[in-house]
Parts: structure tokens; sequence; C-alpha cells
């Protein structure tokens, strides 16, 4: 990043700080993708609260950007283990702010396994959690009866530049792993597994690149939505995943199973949108298949008389190249550091909130201040 560009996200950040740091400074744990230009964003959760640490996701860590963030903050190692099991989730939080008020700021649902353990163990008191993502929305949802108030960014408006603007990354990536073994998408069958915000923006970039596109997704509302959009929607999801030379998995829980595998065309190329332990049940994968390198961060997996191409391990194929979305992303972290307001003054109700119209609305136009340039 350049050092004006830098500069104007620094400022930008700390406005937005201003803004909306709670009267009492609640202690927080931030997960985070971290990206060249998080740090900028981590500063600014600092200061609209008492960061403890930061445990950026393990596929998504910029070196230069840790260390960076390492001369101010704790960094810790991530892992979805460490808070599956609750005796290790409550662990570390006394190691990080027993006693505390504390806001868990989340990225993928990591807290929610063990969430009503910590929550009745804790020393301190969680004010509650925000989440950025909608597999991780789902996660805290699927509780039921939560034990303390969840704010979820997941859905907000001012998330939907960033969402289209990831589904476009990730043809881009998809496409340029796919050149680099001499192959091209136009002409190509799709499979898209999954039609929300990320799935319908690669249906579309897909369709406008010449590609054959089938949709499959539960919801049967998203079925008629992609068909009125002009797609071809799968009846038959065996069938689907059987005859497309390319499955993108943007479901943001479990796309494809262990037995799905043997069913992929010959030579089909997989990617998804995040990662392989959300969207594939690789560890499902008959014993017979080998795999090995066949190009540069493309695994081939073969038996007798069958193989395919899973891009970068199964992980978000759009990290390969940055995953930028330009500084869209700023209007959804800003959210999140209006999450922590909401949280910070205690009194929130238990259950799934949204940050609120009139918080929204003075995010989008501070942010528009800086970038409508």
């Amino acid at each position: 990043m350049e050092t004006f560009d830098r500069a104007r996200l620094d400022t930008y950040f700390g406005r937005i700080a201003r803004q909306f740091t709670p009267e009492q400074r609640p202690a927080s744990v931030l997960v985070t993708h971290l990206l060249p230009e998080r740090p900028s964003f981590v500063k600014a959760v600092a200061a609209a609260s008492n960061l403890k640490a930061v445990l950026p996701k393990p596929k998504s860590i910029d070196s230069g950007a840790r260390r960076e963030i390492e001369r101010t903050v704790v960094v810790d190692e991530l892992s979805r283990e460490m808070f599956i099991d609750p005796d290790s989730a409550v662990t570390y939080l006394e190691t990080r702010a027993a006693g505390e008020e504390v806001v868990l700021l989340d990225v993928g649902g990591y807290f929610a396994p063990s969430l009503p353990e910590v929550c009745a163990r804790f020393s301190g008191v969680v004010l509650g959690v925000v989440e950025d993502t909608e597999n991780g929305h789902q996660r805290y949802a699927e509780h039921g009866k939560l034990p303390c108030p969840v704010v979820s960014v997941a859905r907000s408006p001012l998330k939907d530049p960033e969402d289209f603007l990831v589904g476009q990354s990730v043809v881009f990536s998809t496409e340029a792993l796919m050149r680099g073994r001499g192959d091209i998408l136009p002409g190509r069958s799709a499979l898209v597994i999954g039609f929300g915000k990320l799935g319908s923006s690669i249906a579309r970039l897909l369709h406008a690149k010449g590609v054959r596109v089938t949709v499959y997704d539960v919801d049967p509302v998203r079925h008629a939505q992609a068909l009125s959009q002009g797609f071809n929607v799968a009846r038959d999801r065996e069938r689907a995943i059987s005859t497309a030379s390319v499955v993108l998995c943007a479901t943001g829980s479990l796309a494809l199973r262990g037995e799905d595998f043997p069913n992929l065309k010959n030579g089909a190329y997989v990617a998804t949108v995040t990662s392989s332990e959300d969207e594939l049940e690789l560890a499902g994968l008959p014993d017979c298949y080998t795999r090995h390198q066949a190009g540069d961060s493309v695994t081939r997996y073969e038996t007798t008389g069958h193989y395919f191409y899973l891009m970068n391990g199964g992980n978000a194929v759009n990290f390969l190249h940055g995953a930028s979305v330009g500084p869209f992303i700023f209007l959804v972290q800003s959210e999140i550091i209006a999450g922590i307001h909401m949280l910070g003054g205690g009194g929130l109700e238990v259950g799934m909130h949204e940050v609120n119209s009139k918080a929204r609305e003075a995010i989008a136009a501070t942010w528009l201040d800086f970038y409508n340039r």
C-alpha cells in the first residue's frame, strides 16, 4: 500500500473509531484476515476497545502486517480446535482478559462451538460477539437460544459491494490457475453450489465469460431467483456434480461431501470461497485417491479411472491473488467497530442483532468523504 493511501486509511479509521468508541471501552479479542491493509483496522479496534489479542486466520497472514501489529498487540495462533473444546476456550480467554468485560470479534464462527460454556465459566463477562461472515452467522444462529448478544454484519447492505467483488475475485483466481495449466473457462460447464450474494456474483461473471452455468442451492427461493436471472437450476444435485467441468462452492457450510468427489467429472476443477474445513469434506475422500501438484496451487487427485483438480488446497481461491476488493472492505470493518459500540454499553438483549440504519448511514457518509473521489 502506498504511503499516501495508508495515511488516508489511518485517518478514515481514526474518524470511525472516534464515532463509535463506547464510553466504557471493553476488552476485545479479534479474529481477522491479516492482509496488508489490515493494521489500520486493527489500530481502530484498539482505539474503540482494549484490544487484548489478534488471532489471524491461518490461510491469510501477510508477514509484514503481522510484524507491524506485533509491535503493539499480542498476536496468537488460531485454530478451530482451540475454541471447539470449552476448557481450551475458557483457558485462552482467562489468559488474555481474566475478570474483564470482553467483546469477541469473529470471522467465521470460531467462538460459536463453546460460546455457552465460555459465557457460563469465564471469570469476566462476555458482552457479546460481532460476526462478519455468512457461515459464521449460521454457526451462531444454530444455537437457537444464544447465551449472549451476537451482532452480525454478514447480511448488512454495507457488505453487498464486498460480496459482489469477492465473487469477481474468485472467478479471476479460478481462471488464472486454469490458464496456468493451459486450460480456459469459456465454453466449459460450471456448477455453482450456493446462490447467495457470493454465489450469484460468481454465476453472473462466469456467464459473462461464456461459461454454461448451472446453480444448485438447498433454498427453493434462491432456485427461483437463479431461474429468473436466466441460469439453469439443478433438480438432481448428483447429476449436476457429475457433469460440471468446474465446481465452485459458495455455501458458507458443507458443499461437497466425501462421497461426492468420486462423482466429479473427470478433469473437473474444484474451487471454494472460504476454507476447506467449511466447504469440503476432504477427510471423507476414499483412501484410494493419491494426490500430487499439477501446477501452481493446483492439486491433482487421482485413482484408477478417475481424477480431478483442487485449487489452493480447498481454501479460498481468491486469497492467492490478494483477495482485493478495494476500499469497499472498509465499510464492513467500520460496521464491526460499530458493533463494539453496541455491545460496549451492555444491556443489549440476548439474541441476534444488526447494526442500526443510523449507524450504517454515518459509516457510509464518512466513507464517501474519503473514497468517493
